[in-house]
């Protein structure tokens, strides 16, 4: 069975966090490899675009969290944790916050890859264009590119899909050529 075959049936076919059954995407949950279903959360394209900040913070829309806090899932108490971290301005987030409960493995990997809004220090990926990117976007290549360690070359125009942010690294992303994972530097990318 496909990992999205296991998140829908998970889902019952719905948005983890806010029950949309429109324009759904499995989202991998940082730091993890997003090999398993278990590091997955299936989520609209709402839900998505603000969690990669490509579309603005509609704080009336994370209401939903008050729910979806509580599902027996990791992956999706680790987003909603996250969240609620980041609307903590809110008196409801911060309630909510406060009476959420996380396993230590579970808050140690909401901590690991949190990073507030408001932090300035945080490391912001960038293609070709100055195009902000996010865990799972996809980009091609803007030109082409031997593949150290390999005997192929990436050729200008390919998709790179569902590609990983290296975490200290703001230059760099990761992503699969030619079924190898390779490291890619921003500056030859641009996001589709």
């Amino acid at each position: 069975m496909s990992v999205e075959t296991l998140l829908q049936e998970r889902s019952g076919s719905k948005c983890e966090l806010c029950n949309v059954t429109d324009d759904l995407q499995s989202f991998k949950v940082e730091p993890k490899s997003g090999l398993a279903v278990d590091d997955l959360v299936l989520i609209c394209a709402t839900c998505h675009g603000q969690i990669t900040k490509q579309t603005d913070l509609d704080v009336n829309h994370w209401h939903c969290l008050n729910e979806s806090m509580w599902s027996e899932v990791s992956a999706v108490k680790v987003v909603a944790w996250r969240m609620l971290k980041n609307l903590s301005d809110e008196g409801w987030a911060r309630d909510a916050l406060d009476m959420m409960y996380l396993e230590d493995a579970d808050l140690a990997w909401a901590q690991d890859g949190f990073v507030a809004d408001n932090d300035e220090n945080a490391i912001i990926h960038r293609d070709s264009n100055g195009t902000k990117l996010a865990a799972g976007d996809s980009v091609s290549l803007i030109k082409s590119l031997d593949v150290k360690g390999t005997t192929f070359t990436a050729k200008r125009g390919t998709a790179v899909r569902n590609i990983s942010l290296v975490q200290d690294i703001a230059e760099h992303i990761e992503g699969r050529v030619n079924g190898q994972k390779i490291v890619i530097l921003t500056k030859f990318v641009k996001k589709i």
